[in-house]
């Protein structure tokens, strides 16, 4: 049972884990390694869920969130003074003026790009149901929708990254 479950599983993971690692600054494996040990923890203590697919989706989405957030919260040790994490005047506007660039092409895709890429960067980090939500647009369509944005965006940026 078991092993039908977590063969079945399988691909459906591997998809899952690559489409939200990078975004969680993290590798796929990674992501892929802490749902199979969420999975096997729940087998143990509660048997298999009732909706697989879904409770996959689910936990691959909670995992890849508390990767970002201890990502955000992790900080070397300062041992040597180019270990130091603030920021001069020069990184700061060059951050500034990237930050410009991406949000000035952002406002330049077209269609329903620029509500989409903007609800993906959102500091407050929703799911793809609060973003179909927001855009009047279904959960399903998203992922063909974010991919072909992002083609969009990677070509309007390509030209200002290679001048820089």
């Amino acid at each position: 049972m078991t092993h039908d479950l977590v063969s079945a599983l399988h691909p459906l993971l591997t998809a899952e884990a690559a489409a939200e690692a990078y975004a969680a600054g993290g590798e796929p494996g990674d992501l892929e390694q802490a749902v199979w040990l969420r999975l096997l923890e729940r087998l143990e203590e509660e048997g298999p869920p009732p909706d697989p697919q879904g409770w996959l989706r689910r936990a691959v989405r909670a995992e890849a969130r508390r990767s970002r957030r201890t990502t955000r919260l992790e900080r070397p040790y300062g041992t040597e003074p180019a270990d130091d994490l603030r920021r001069g005047p020069e990184q700061l506007a060059l951050s500034a003026a990237r930050y410009r660039d991406l949000w000035d092409a952002v406002r330049r895709l077209p269609g329903r790009c620029p509500g989409l890429v903007a609800a993906l960067l959102s500091p407050r980090d929703p799911t793809y149901r609060e973003i179909a939500g927001e855009l009047g647009i279904s959960q399903g369509s998203l992922g063909p929708e974010r991919s072909r944005c992002l083609g969009c965006l990677r070509r309007l940026l390509a030209p200002e990254v290679a001048s820089r």
